[in-house]
């Protein structure tokens, strides 16, 4: 659950399996052994004493930024070893003389960057009060991006075995060439993985996260999270319950389906236990529902959810061709039609135009109007290869894995996937298979790590946590905010009635109880819901 747009390989690159489309700049132990490790968290977070951050001006093209690192124990077990790195980047509060302190972001993925989200997002994000009153402080978590990261490849163009031509299998063949690309990363990531990949667990990131906050110099931690980002926010707040002045989890991950599941954890995989193929597809309901509704501006209206259903079916017959506007070809075949459904999903003001290339693809036009139409939507197997620095090379590929796979009991064959994704579509319609296979790489994944949290998860932080869930949203669906505010005793849930992933840029109303919240810690009445500003498919 990540900032970035791809959709066309798999869709665990969006988990938090949640992803945030950049279209809107958004861009888962036995008691004894828990005791310790939350008690061995706590006990090293307050005892290392990290020097405060020596800022640099940085991305002067982008904003007033300032660059800089902090270095943290690979292991937490031994904080007198190796140390690692962490970028951080800080977008200095508008009014200083009126700053409360820094504003920590996470984007979301697992392995997002959240250098990436503060440059490119941060001056837009919240309100003009929030970013006045804080600096907004962004960070590369521990093996990612340009922290000191897992590299499993030499080159992000060494990825290439790993991407398939659809979005998730369907038949024995697929499956075996789908588990062939996860064996693909595993062997290099078993090979050339650094040491940093037995250490890559949430919980690692809550106790850096807890560095990181004294470094910048702010006895509390004023935290904003989304998608995945919840999870680290949850974790953080389980873990260091006293360090919390403000935290906003929006876009929220039940904790217990992402780590341990419910009796389930050694039989179904994090991904289906998550539900996430519920919430996307009542938000696709919602989807035909608004369109056939206002059939003037929706071009697959009337009977949109009849006509899509026999679009795929023909899709599972004749893939369509389709000619990009640079010349690149591609095929729609039913998964990726699947694919590019759930990604339209996450962001609603691209909904006029999802029902136009819809209208286009099932009257047959021409594989160059498809390519128009499906540009958008579209996201090739090279949107992951990083033709220029920013940095050299992203490691979206190793990063998922090493995080999610670190902290969630999984099955350990891929049998339990096959079933749960049948099952799923079975049950639950369109997306019980792409969301079911995102995690399928955890089923061999090398590596593990003994420090990971999974729970308690219901302790009494300092200050309450604001919890944020929308009503229809394609990857954290809204009953995991709902999960959340009852397991945290003293949270309070904003419900949005939105459409797509998380509530940024949808609600001037949930952007003014943030501020509020931010700035006063004033929390909404008990039952506040705050409506999208915009409805899809009217004026």
């Amino acid at each position: 659950m990540l900032l970035g747009g791809a959709v066309q390989r798999r869709e665990r690159d969006r988990m938090a399996t949640g992803e945030v489309p950049m279209t809107k700049l958004k861009a888962a132990l036995a008691v004894a052994v828990l005791t310790c490790i939350w008690a061995g968290a706590n006990a090293v977070g307050a005892s290392a004493s990290p020097t405060a951050v020596a800022w640099s001006k940085c991305y002067a093209q982008m904003g007033p930024f300032q660059c800089g690192t902090v270095q943290v124990p690979l292991d937490y077990d031994s904080p007198n070893g190796t140390t690692i790195s962490i970028a951080l980047v800080r977008l200095p509060a508008a009014d200083p003389a009126h700053r409360i302190g820094s504003l920590f972001l996470n984007p979301g993925g697992p392995g997002g960057s959240g250098v990436d989200y503060t440059v490119f997002a941060g001056p837009f994000l919240y309100t003009p009060e929030v970013r006045a009153r804080f600096d907004l402080v962004g960070f590369d978590p521990r093996g990612t991006n340009r922290s000191t990261a897992l590299h499993c490849f030499g080159t992000d163009r060494q990825w290439q075995p790993y991407f398939t031509p659809f979005a998730f299998p369907s038949t024995p063949a697929e499956e075996q060439t789908w588990m062939n690309a996860d064996l693909f990363v595993d062997a290099s990531c078993a090979q050339r993985g650094q040491r940093v990949a037995d250490h890559m667990s949430t919980a690692n990131v809550a106790r850096d996260l807890d560095l990181l906050r004294t470094a910048v110099g702010d006895a509390k931690l004023s935290y904003a999270g989304v998608s995945y980002g919840t999870m680290l926010g949850q974790t953080y707040a389980n873990m260091f319950p006293n360090n919390v002045r403000a935290m906003i989890i929006d876009g929220v991950l039940d904790p217990i389906a992402w780590t341990t599941g419910s009796g389930d954890g050694a039989t179904v995989p994090f991904s289906t236990r998550l539900r996430s193929d519920v919430g996307a597809q009542a938000t696709l309901n919602e989807f035909f529902r608004l369109c056939d509704v206002g059939a003037a501006r929706c071009a697959f209206a009337p009977n949109s959810a009849t006509r899509y259903a026999a679009l795929g079916a023909q899709l599972k017959a004749h893939p369509a061709e389709v000619t990009f506007p640079d010349g690149s070809t591609g095929e729609i075949n039913y998964s990726n039609l699947v694919g590019m459904t759930l990604g339209a999903m996450y962001d609603s003001s691209s909904w006029e135009g999802f029902a136009q290339a819809l209208a286009d693809l099932e009257g047959q036009a021409s594989s160059a109007a498809l390519g128009r139409a499906f540009q958008q939507f579209w996201h090739p197997t090279n949107v992951y290869i990083t033709k220029r620095g920013f940095p050299h090379y992203y490691n979206f590929l190793e990063s998922f894995p090493a995080v999610a796979c670190a902290d969630a009991d999984d099955p350990h064959s891929y049998a339990a996937w096959s079933a749960a994704g049948a099952a799923s579509d079975a049950a639950y319609g369109t997306f019980g298979r792409i969301w079911t296979w995102a995690s399928s790489i955890c089923a061999a994944w090398p590596n593990s790590d003994s420090d990971r949290y999974v729970g308690p998860w219901n302790r009494m932080t300092a200050n309450p946590v604001l919890v944020i869930g929308n009503l229809f949203d394609p990857a954290t669906r809204y009953q995991g905010a709902v999960t959340a505010s009852n397991l945290l005793p003293n949270s309070r849930l904003l419900t949005v009635h939105g459409w797509g992933h998380t509530s940024l840029f949808l609600s001037q109303c949930a952007d003014g109880v943030q501020t509020r919240y931010l700035v006063d810690l004033t929390l909404p009445p008990v039952g506040t819901v705050c409506e999208q500003d915009h409805v899809p498919f009217t004026p």
